[in-house]
């Protein structure tokens, strides 16, 4: 149970869903501003930046967004969850591209401390290719999911257990992304 009332069923509306049903006036730019990192164009595709969402939460031990986010990116992502198992695992083995693993890096700097973020990382990514919007992109969707991943861990929301009870969701966002009105639901849950 939440730590406040939020006048809702919490299985039907679980984790971040919940506290956006309660106060819609901040679920506005909160999931305004998750289209936009999330899913707009001229930056990196979709599934990575999904990815870096779910690598972030995974770092913060949240385990709604880190489950859900998980499933968003592999649904867009070739090689799917397995792919983001393996980089959550090891960063440093997983099949991806040096240029996403080092955004990554930066991604897992600024989970830590926007100041661990060195010109180092910063120079690294560059050599790999990264533009310096993949680069602003990259540290603006890490503090973000900081955000976010405090937002529902601090509300004590109730996150469903399992992969599939978010499949449903990331079909949802892919199609139609965060802008929505429909609720996020976990796939537990009766759909109307």
């Amino acid at each position: 149970m939440a730590h406040i009332d939020l006048g809702i069923d919490e299985k039907q509306f679980p984790g971040i869903s919940g506290p956006m049903r309660y106060r819609p006036e901040t679920a506005q730019p909160l999931n305004e501003l998750a289209e936009v990192l999330l899913r707009a164009p001229h930056t990196l595709p979709a599934g990575e930046r999904e990815l870096i969402a779910a690598y972030v939460s995974g770092r913060n031990e949240c385990t709604f967004c880190c489950a859900s986010h998980s499933a968003f990116a592999a649904a867009q992502l070739d090689d799917g969850m397995t792919l983001v198992e393996q980089v959550r695992a090891d960063l440093d083995s997983a099949p991806i591209s040096a240029k996403l693993r080092a955004l990554l890096r930066i991604a897992g700097a600024v989970q830590i401390s926007g100041r661990n973020v060195t010109p180092e990382l910063v120079a690294d990514a560059r050599a790999q290719g990264a533009t310096d919007l993949e680069i602003h992109d990259t540290v603006l969707i890490a503090a973000a999911f900081c955000m976010y991943n405090r937002y529902v861990d601090g509300l004590g929301t109730f996150a469903p257990e399992g992969p599939d009870a978010y499949t449903e969701t990331a079909r949802r966002i892919v199609d139609v992304g965060y802008g929505s009105s429909a609720p996020l639901r976990s796939t537990t849950a009766p759909t109307s």
